[in-house]
């Protein structure tokens, strides 16, 4: 009996989880209108390659303000390290990581940018 009532909320949680998505009321191919009170995807993309770009997109939009943060950033670190050595190599690092991160974020940008445009002119 206490085993049964140890794991009765667990047993109801995976039947639960099972078979709610039986009954879920979601419509297929209607236009979203959210003053109807709908939920709507956010995205709005119909194919992966759309998906992959909006992704991208959005990591280009954050990142681009954060890689000139830490510009600033190491910039501070070169002024305050007035000569001391060990202060100077933490202050060319972080430049060299920040210069290597913004090389990656733009170039996958570049390259993906690239790739759609190739694919797409071949259609």
């Amino acid at each position: 009996m206490n085993l049964l009532r140890k794991y009765s909320w667990q047993a109801f949680f995976v039947i639960f989880s099972v078979f709610s998505p039986l009954v879920s009321l979601a419509e297929d191919g209607v236009s979203c209108n959210p003053a109807d009170g709908k939920i709507c995807n956010p995205i709005d993309t119909e194919s992966i390659p759309a998906l992959v770009h909006k992704i991208l997109e959005g990591i280009v939009k954050i990142g681009v303000p954060i890689i000139a943060l830490a510009i600033i950033y190491s910039g501070f670190l070169f002024v305050f390290a007035r000569g001391n050595s060990e202060k100077l190599t933490k202050a060319k690092d972080a430049l060299l990581y920040t210069i290597i991160g913004a090389t990656l974020i733009l170039g996958a940008w570049a390259l993906a940018k690239l790739i759609a445009q190739t694919v797409g002119g071949l259609g």
